[in-house]
């Protein structure tokens, strides 16, 4: 069994649609951020960096149990473990692994950022400048990718499962998606599959 502590963000949707997808059993300890639960000292303990999520797996690897934080690396291990969203060849699992990296040090913080200000009751003009501007590159760069292959590392992968959580916020960031019709078609491809449903509606 996974112990999943997670709460309603990009970042803690793509593990929990990852554990759909991959039909492993979990259970859901919800952190609420708002209430500032990642700062209890039970919590630090599994997070040093005080960020959700984190998973338990009690048959981790040699069938010890292993605590894990970082969305990121936890969407690798649970590739890893299932072989499972993660390609085989090995030219495959590296463009998989290109475009993870891609969502996680460009798409989530950069629009995670934008969300930020967007909701301040006075935004900083030159801030919500930049990473409007830079939301606007980096759909782009979505866009062109998704027009080549029909997912990001050619195949469905951890890549996409990463990334889709952030693109759902579209609204929240102001963004038409009918302005960048591969990431429409992707989007609306992925918001099919009943395991991301599943995985988007966790924390109930």
């Amino acid at each position: 069994m996974i112990e999943l502590y997670t709460w309603k963000t990009p970042n803690g949707r793509k593990v929990s649609i990852m554990l759909e997808e991959c039909g492993l059993r979990y259970n859901v300890h919800p952190v609420d951020l708002g209430a500032r639960e990642q700062h209890t000292p039970e919590f630090t303990a599994l997070s040093p960096n005080n960020k959700i999520p984190v998973i338990v797996d009690s048959d981790g690897p040699d069938g010890r149990p292993i605590t894990m934080m970082e969305s990121g690396a936890i969407l690798i291990y649970l590739a890893g473990k299932t072989g499972k969203f993660l390609p085989r060849s090995t030219r495959g699992k590296y463009k998989a692994l290109e475009w993870l990296m891609f969502q996680m040090g460009h798409v989530g913080p950069m629009f995670g950022q934008l969300h930020v200000y967007i909701k301040l009751d006075e935004p900083v003009p030159y801030s919500l400048e930049r990473y409007s501007k830079e939301r606007y590159r980096l759909y782009g760069v979505l866009d062109r990718r998704l027009g080549e292959a029909d997912y990001l590392a050619g195949e469905y992968s951890i890549a996409d499962i990463a990334t889709y959580p952030w693109v759902a916020r579209h609204t929240v960031h102001k963004t038409d998606l009918t302005e960048y019709p591969n990431v429409k078609r992707w989007f609306d491809i992925l918001s099919a599959r009943p395991a991301v449903a599943r995985g988007m509606a966790v924390p109930a």
